[in-house]
């Protein structure tokens, strides 16, 4: 009885520690991160840098070396397919949302490194980690 107990425990531990997941991963291969790790990301790896915001709003304001690719454009599946899917990708937009679609829709594409900025560049438009360019 008791080593029955003892077994149900240790399960139940397991499920626990293997439900709390680093939140940070929405999957295998989309990971959110901060702007501190989307900086070094961009200082050690050969990435492309991908604004998924309208045109409009990339002209606005952006992160320097971002490429625009509009998530709404009616071109936005054909305008993935020029990325290069060996390559990480790091995505953002406004606030996540965007991001976190394309996320899905490159990751059913086959591409096999993905970031997502967390929050968008809002949440990190006053941060010194981005260097974010603002039209005056």
């Amino acid at each position: 009885m008791k080593k029955n107990f003892t077994i149900c425990c240790l399960l139940l531990a397991m499920s626990f520690s293997t439900s709390c997941l680093d939140s940070k991963e929405v999957s295998a291969d989309v990971k959110l991160v901060t702007a501190e790790e989307m900086k070094s990301i961009l200082e050690m790896e050969d990435v492309q840098l991908v604004d998924v915001r309208t045109p409009e709003e990339h002209d606005q304001e952006h992160i320097v070396n971002s490429q625009n690719i509009d998530f709404t454009s009616p071109t936005f599946d054909d305008d993935i397919s020029k990325l290069d899917k060996a390559k990480p990708v790091i995505l953002y937009c406004k606030g996540g949302n965007r991001s976190a679609k394309c996320a899905r829709k490159l990751k059913e594409a086959g591409f096999k490194k993905i970031y997502d900025l967390e929050g968008g560049i809002s949440k990190w438009k006053h941060s010194d980690k981005l260097n974010i360019e603002v039209k005056s």
